[in-house]
């Protein structure tokens, strides 16, 4: 073969721009020829059938360019066509070059450069003569090169060549797939030429860097071939080619389809499934399809999906730690079917994992749902030590479920775990906690109140336990007395000592179980105020109030609300409380109190030990109250907190109230040294006031939250509120009472109380309206607004009201005063 010009390779880059295609075209074709000639020459010496076609390839597109710089077309329009032809025959000389990439061919680096320039060759457009019949040339000439392709690629070895070339035309590549897959589907193609031309090797190391048409193409061709000889499947079994196809698992919906038919097609072979099982996010995407995750509109491609994603699964959960792996992702059945049918081994497996998968409460109760709950209690009932543990463990996070709670005591679980409790067997004393802990999320359920003997079993228990199950115990015992229905439980708790027998664990080092103590004491001393001071002695007292003093909210919270629940008569808890600094303690923690930051049990609480502070038979008590600044902590709770911590802070500033009209300083009176400010003065008392030295609710600015509280929705507080309101109207201020609380815009606020209040709360707003109609004026105002309401209560409410319905409506001049009514 003759050698190249070096002078004219050099003078030539990948990038030139020629301004003469078609002499430049000529100078293309005649370095071809020799080219061809060897290449001829070689095919007789070897037997490569690729080579020879080839080679046939080269010689075709020789041909017709040598006849094209002749032709018609060249003449009309060369640049762009002379282009085209001479990146085509680059093309056909790189087959010929990667066809023939053993053989001996001299100056194989010149071809390879002379394939790369004319690749990339590009002709200056502006010598063409009819610029204005570009768009038409172009049509025409992309139906040239559709003819041309489809030339080239007419047979399976056509196909095979362009497939197996990574840098072949995207077009091309294209159509040799489909006429491939056409060979193939068709059944046209052998097994043993399939065989022969490593057809399975071609396609899968083309997968991972073709486009999304391309992958399914292949994928799909793989997998009819795994179908029809399970010999094509050895060479499926790459890591490299499985990573490649578990990636289609996250594309759309036609690829997800097939890449998981394929992969079912693969899994039969136990190596396949471990890979593909250690390929990260495999299974994650195998849980999401089988649960139909997708939102694509073809459901029937979903379904078969779906179907197929779930028999891989199946397949795959042979291997426990697969299983684990699906059961992270959400999907349990394979993991209840080892606790139900596997080994013990794969139980004590399944059961650990299952305390520690981080698992969401619907997962949780997924588990259970789907039957988790029978075998586990199987295997605390009757496996070994190993089993009886991981399975308590395992029942322990599931008891986190409300549903899971439900189904537990249905299984009869609570009497097997107080028969654990009570065991004084030595191998069984590490089961007693997560035993423990069980019971005390059984708790929550009121379906444990039938169960009447295991409240006072725990409570035996609970001198004769480690800390931790005390702490349980406690944590049981407190759950079971917040249910509603659970009365009768706490009266016979109390009735067997129960307090007595927690209070000695308000010394307790361990905050947990002293909280949970306190607690437990707060939530039976609610029914027996009276009677609490003959279960505490007064030490006790003292240790509940120092608790406030350093420690947390929630401990706080129980301790006080403790103290709130003695007796408000009794004068020594009193002074033992005042003797403590308890007051400043409470005031400064409801200071610095936000709505950030606050628990209503907390505020509730501390609302409850105010009152003690602020009765209305103590003067001096009252007094030292308001210098402790407890008036604006009161009125600050009547903005904040629970219905119950505004109805107490109601009910303190109404106590205080009732001393005020006394303590006010009538204007009458002569003044020594110096009189008060005229903004002292209060309107409703006649005197001169303030909220510290009177406790007048005017001067406190008490009165509006009051009214606002009964403009809400809740109707909880609307009694005390209403007491409080009333102190205004006593006998001696009832007219100017009266005027204020109308300055206020407070009577119709009481008037949609007594339409819609409490029979109590309805009682004191007839006695506030009675007074405030005595007042001409807001008699003619307001009567109208009430009178409808209180027609509606004599015809259809409570008898017992009917006697002060009737004043008011003989006030409006609506029935006469001799009526039966009253």
């Amino acid at each position: 073969m003759e050698e190249f010009d070096s002078s004219t390779m050099n003078s030539r880059s990948s990038s030139s721009i020629f301004t003469e295609p078609i002499a430049e075209f000529s100078i293309f074709i005649d370095r071809i020829n020799p080219i061809l000639t060897e290449m001829k020459e070689s095919i007789e010496i070897t037997e490569l059938p690729a080579l020879e076609k080839a080679i046939g390839s080269l010689e075709t597109d020789y041909a017709r360019a040598k006849a094209a710089v002749e032709s018609q077309i060249i003449q009309s329009s060369p640049a762009k066509h002379i282009e085209h032809l001479s990146q085509n025959l680059g093309r056909s000389l790189g087959l010929v070059l990667f066809a023939g990439h053993d053989l001996p061919i001299s100056n194989k680096r010149k071809i390879e450069a002379l394939c790369k320039e004319m690749m990339n060759v590009r002709f200056d457009f502006s010598s063409d003569q009819e610029t204005e019949d570009e768009t038409e040339y172009e049509t025409e000439e992309e139906e040239i090169v559709e003819v041309e392709v489809e030339t080239r690629i007419s047979t399976f070895d056509d196909a095979i060549l362009n497939i197996n070339i990574n840098n072949s035309n995207e077009d091309i590549f294209k159509k040799a797939l489909l006429v491939l897959s056409g060979f193939i589907m068709d059944g046209v193609i052998s097994d043993e030429k399939i065989v022969d031309e490593d057809v399975v090797k071609i396609l899968s190391s083309r997968l991972s860097s073709c486009k999304g048409a391309e992958r399914v193409v292949i994928i799909r061709i793989l997998r009819h071939l795994t179908r029809q000889n399970d010999m094509h499947k050895e060479k499926m079994k790459g890591s490299e080619f499985l990573s490649a196809l578990v990636k289609s698992l996250a594309r759309d919906v036609d690829e997800r389809r097939e890449a998981v038919g394929l992969l079912l097609n693969l899994c039969s072979d136990f190596e396949v499934r471990r890979r593909i099982g250690r390929i990260r996010g495999c299974i994650v995407m195998l849980v999401s399809i089988s649960n139909n995750g997708s939102d694509d509109n073809n459901r029937e491609d979903d379904d078969e999906a779906s179907c197929n994603a779930r028999m891989l699964l199946s397949y795959m959960s042979g291997n426990t730690q697969h299983a684990l792996h699906m059961a992270e992702a959400g999907y349990f059945k394979p993991m209840i079917k080892y606790l139900i049918e596997g080994s013990e081994m794969s139980k004590v497996i399944m059961a650990t994992a299952i305390s520690r998968l981080e698992l969401t409460d619907q997962n949780k109760a997924s588990l259970g749902k789907e039957g988790a709950i029978a075998p586990l209690i199987e295997m605390f009932k009757t496996g070994n030590l190993e089993a009886k543990l991981s399975s308590l463990n395992a029942l322990e996070s599931l008891s986190n479920s409300e549903k899971n709670i439900q189904r537990l005591i249905h299984s009869g679980i609570v009497v097997a775990l107080m028969q654990l409790l009570f065991s004084v067997t030595s191998v069984l004393m590490t089961l007693r906690e997560p035993a423990s802990a069980i019971l005390a999320k059984v708790a929550k359920s009121e379906g444990i109140l039938v169960k009447h003997e295991v409240v006072q079993q725990m409570l035996s228990l609970l001198n004769l336990s480690s800390p931790v199950i005390q702490n349980h115990l406690l944590e049981a015992l407190n759950n079971i007395v917040s249910h509603s229905s659970a009365s009768k439980i706490r009266k016979k708790m109390k009735e067997n000592g129960a307090i007595q027998l927690v209070v000695p664990f308000f010394n307790e080092k361990d905050a947990r179980i002293r909280t949970g103590a306190l607690r437990l004491v707060h939530m039976l001393s609610e029914d027996i105020q009276g009677e609490l001071i003959e279960e505490l002695d007064y030490s006790q007292i003292r240790v509940i109030a120092n608790i406030v003093v350093s420690s947390s909210d929630c401990e706080r919270a129980a301790a006080l609300g403790i103290l709130s629940n003695l007796p408000l008569s009794d004068r020594k808890t009193t002074e033992i409380l005042k003797n403590e600094n308890l007051l400043p303690l409470v005031v400064s923690i409801m200071s610095s109190l936000t709505p950030q930051n606050s628990t209503p049990k907390l505020v509730e609480s501390i609302s409850g030990v105010l009152l003690r502070f602020t009765v209305s038979t103590d003067k001096r008590l009252q007094r030292y109250s308001a210098e402790n600044g407890v008036i604006p902590i009161l009125i600050k709770m009547l903005s904040t907190g629970s219905e119950a911590s505004r109805s107490k802070a109601a009910l303190s500033l109404a106590q205080l109230s009732q001393n005020t009209l006394h303590l006010s300083k009538s204007r009458k009176l002569k003044w020594f040294c110096g009189a008060p400010s005229v903004d002292s003065f209060c309107e409703v008392h006649d005197g001169y006031c303030s909220a510290k030295s009177t406790f007048c609710l005017v001067k406190s600015g008490a009165v509006t939250p009051l009214v606002e509280i009964l403009e809400g929705e809740e109707r909880g507080a609307d009694e005390a509120v209403l007491s409080c309101l009333s102190t205004l109207l006593q006998d001696e201020i009832w007219e100017s009472g009266s005027n204020y609380l109308a300055k206020k815009s407070s009577v119709c606020s009481v008037i949609r109380v007594l339409e819609s209040g409490s029979f109590k709360a309805k009682e004191k707003c007839i006695w506030i309206l009675e007074r405030v109609f005595r007042v001409e004026a807001l008699r003619e105002e307001y009567g109208e607004s009430a009178q409808m309401v209180l027609i509606d209560i004599a015809q259809n409410g409570d008898p017992l009201l009917a006697s002060g319905v009737a004043k008011l409506l003989a006030q409006l001049d609506l029935l006469q005063y001799q009526s039966t009514y009253f």
